[in-house]
């Protein structure tokens, strides 16, 4: 099934009609998902949109919203890339164990797999390793798969089963089978060894003199491993390398890798979790490298959210994961593209 003709608007009833059975296929999927998380013990929460920080990720672009106080006074708030910082800190207020389905945005983003504006399903466990949030995410997507009654996925011309036991695959054995890279040891004392990985994967990509460590490992990693994960049945690809452990703790065996995962279908990320990080200090010293990347490549900084790095010193040990809720639907109901399976499209020139 297709949408209408892309000239036509959105709320034209022939296209309406044509999306009608994707909207539907949404709906039956949040009552299921909202009746699973409510089984295990789950509460929903609603946190706030508007945010002090939107995110501290160096290639994450957020909206900026200004506000007007009671005494007139002019504040810049950003809306959020994610609800982590918001839920965290109800991690660190005593919840143990939520979800959200929240309503995000990114600018310049847009295209079959991405808006300006979506939605992330996130939930938190407290007192978890994020082998539990893995196993959580294999039965949110079994589940979806479940409430649509489809029996495989497909998306590009790949297919997975998602009821299938999954794959599970470290990034380093990701890069050996794909790229003949050996990526550990490109890495020492948490760093990545810039020079190392610009030699090593110089037949594989092609290495600008201004990439840092960061930036080689995302280009071998979109076009070299993504294409060919979640190819039959999902895959979990875990322990990520330290420089791009984000706000997920460093393994404690391994320095060399942090406990991060992501979970692909027919190629795409659908998933990304952590066993969270409650050091603020590590925390503050992540955020500031990558805001001076940021600022370095795009000319932008955004603040440090103090009352959330204040919260993750306080915090349980706990694992979480945020879901594109839209890319799940889109999978779970044969739809072609994000846009199909929500209910009111961002205009074509967001």
């Amino acid at each position: 099934m297709t949408i209408g003709a892309p000239s036509s608007p959105w709320w034209s009833a022939d296209r309406h009609a044509d999306s009608r059975p994707f909207l539907n296929a949404r709906a039956q999927i949040t009552r299921a998902l909202r009746s699973w998380f409510d089984a295990q013990g789950f509460t929903e929460v609603e946190t706030g949109i508007a945010q002090v920080s939107p995110g501290n990720e160096t290639h994450l672009h957020a909206p900026k919203a200004e506000f007007t106080g009671a005494n007139g006074q002019r504040v810049t708030r950003y809306l959020r890339t994610s609800p982590e910082f918001a839920c965290k800190k109800l991690l660190a207020a005593g919840e143990s164990r939520i979800f959200e389905f929240a309503r995000v945005f990114r600018d310049r983003e847009r295209g079959d797999l991405h808006l300006p504006e979506f939605t992330m399903l996130e939930w938190y466990r407290a007192e978890t390793s994020y082998d539990a949030v893995m196993a959580d995410t294999i039965v949110v997507v079994a589940k979806a798969a479940e409430a649509t009654g489809i029996g495989q996925f497909a998306f590009r011309g790949r297919t997975a089963n998602p009821f299938a036991e999954p794959e599970l695959l470290t990034v380093a054995q990701a890069f050996v089978r794909f790229a003949g890279i050996d990526l550990l040891a490109t890495i020492a004392g948490g760093e990545g060894d810039r020079a190392s990985l610009a030699q090593t994967a110089a037949q594989k990509v092609r290495v600008a003199e201004d990439d840092t460590w960061s930036d080689i490992f995302s280009k071998i990693l979109v076009e070299h491993i993504e294409p060919r994960l979640g190819q039959g049945r999902l895959t979990i690809l875990f322990e990520y390398p330290t420089p791009e452990a984000a706000l997920a703790r460093v393994k404690a065996s391994d320095s060399r890798v942090a406990e991060r995962f992501e979970v692909y279908a027919c190629g795409v990320e659908l998933a990304n979790g952590f066993s969270e990080l409650t050091d603020p200090h590590e925390q503050r010293r992540r955020f500031t490298l990558s805001m001076d990347e940021k600022e370095r490549r795009y000319g932008e900084r955004y603040p440090l959210d103090e009352d959330f790095l204040d919260a993750v010193g306080h915090m349980p040990q706990a694992s979480g994961v945020a879901l594109g809720f839209d890319r799940l639907v889109m999978l779970a109901s044969g739809a072609l593209r994000v846009d199909q399976v929500v209910w009111t499209p961002p205009p074509s020139d967001a």
